[in-house]
């Protein structure tokens, strides 16, 4: 009889594991960052107990209990959502333009959605105090909502029917952002000629804020988040081979064109729904997928796609947190805080490796 031989099972090399560790950690990050959001805000609740409310665990205070799981709750769930949808829809802009500078507004999508929400809120001062619900915030409304979709989709059919035609992504990034400097300017020029009162409304829906998403809204918007992200991941090998160039691409087998527009299907479903839901959040498309490329030292979307969407979740929540740490009844504007924070974090890695336009080469 045979004696049976042991494998030894397969050792990570010490670049992965150092990857799997920063993978490891995000995830803590996120867990912290969401406990840690909730228990924040004008009434501060101990992180201990907002722990056991989550659990499901008793409390002696009903009060507590209310604001967590009816207030707080969904306000984390829907940053923990548009981090990680804006941070991969940022990345793969960068990936399939190649270029650092692009992000989730680089096809017009965001602008294309302030468009729509304009139109709601600055056609008439009684609509748009009928639409704006104040106590769910502005990104509440349902019918903000609808037209922000709206606009959103109206850029992606324009960009989709353009990328048929034109064959460089350079060419149709600088496309975006012409139809975002178009959208930008007509609603300057409504605003120009609005009344203050309608102005105010619509500035407070440019600020930002994962506050009014709340019940059903919360639903549609993770929903739709879910689909985006799925085709995301899907498109993780597509990524990989664009990063050498299209006619690379081509060679290995790739349609380039299904996989533009599958990348660009998945952008403008991440972009399109959260702007219309939370208004538009600067900077975290932008910064998030440099930060984890410095993180995880890598090219491969495979590892990029889980690190950005952790790193994506992490970051917002933690703006969020330092949002409610003035201690008002009225936090700062989350979009403000993502800003302030995520130029820095884009400044410290381009110095930090200064060869960083060779991630896309």
């Amino acid at each position: 009889m045979s004696t049976p031989t042991l494998v030894a099972a397969p050792r990570l090399e010490p670049a992965s594991r150092q990857r799997l560790a920063w993978l490891v950690a995000l995830v803590g990050l996120v867990a912290f960052g969401f406990v840690l959001d909730i228990a924040l805000g004008p009434v501060r609740i101990p992180v201990l107990m907002v722990v056991k409310i989550l659990f499901g665990q008793a409390t002696d205070s009903p009060a507590w209990a209310f604001i967590v799981r009816q207030i707080r709750l969904p306000k984390a769930l829907t940053a923990l959502v548009a981090g990680s949808g804006l941070a991969v829809s940022g990345l793969q802009m960068q990936t399939l333009f190649r270029n650092p500078l692009a992000g989730p507004s680089a096809l017009g999508l965001t602008a294309g959605a302030g468009l729509g929400v304009a139109v709601v809120m600055l056609a008439s001062g009684s609509a748009a105090g009928g639409f704006a619900i104040r106590a769910l915030g502005v990104g509440g409304s349902w019918a903000l909502v609808l037209a922000a979709t709206i606009g959103a989709a109206l850029v992606m059919a324009l960009v989709l029917a353009l990328s048929a035609r034109v064959r460089d992504n350079v060419v149709l990034l600088i496309v975006g952002l012409m139809i975002a400097s178009v959208t930008g300017a007509i609603v300057s020029l409504w605003q120009y000629f609005s009344a203050p009162e309608q102005i105010q409304e619509y500035l407070l829906w440019t600020f930002g804020s994962v506050g009014g998403v709340v019940g059903s809204h919360l639903v549609v918007l993770a929903a739709v988040v879910g689909v985006g992200l799925a085709l995301a991941f899907a498109s993780a090998k597509p990524l990989n081979a664009l990063l050498l160039g299209e006619n690379y691409a081509r060679s290995m087998g790739l349609s380039v064109g299904r996989a533009r527009t599958l990348i660009i299907a998945s952008t403008s479903l991440l972009a399109g729904a959260i702007t219309a839901f939370c208004g538009p959040i600067g900077f975290i498309g932008i910064a998030v997928p440099h930060l984890t490329r410095g993180l995880l030292r890598t090219a491969d979307h495979r590892v990029l796609l889980p690190g950005t969407c952790l790193a994506g979740a992490a970051l917002t929540l933690g703006c969020d947190c330092l949002a409610q740490l003035p201690g008002s009844q009225t936090p700062l504007p989350l979009s403000v805080v993502t800003s302030l924070l995520g130029a820095p974090v884009v400044l410290w890695v381009v110095l930090r490796r200064q060869n960083i336009r060779s991630s896309f080469s």
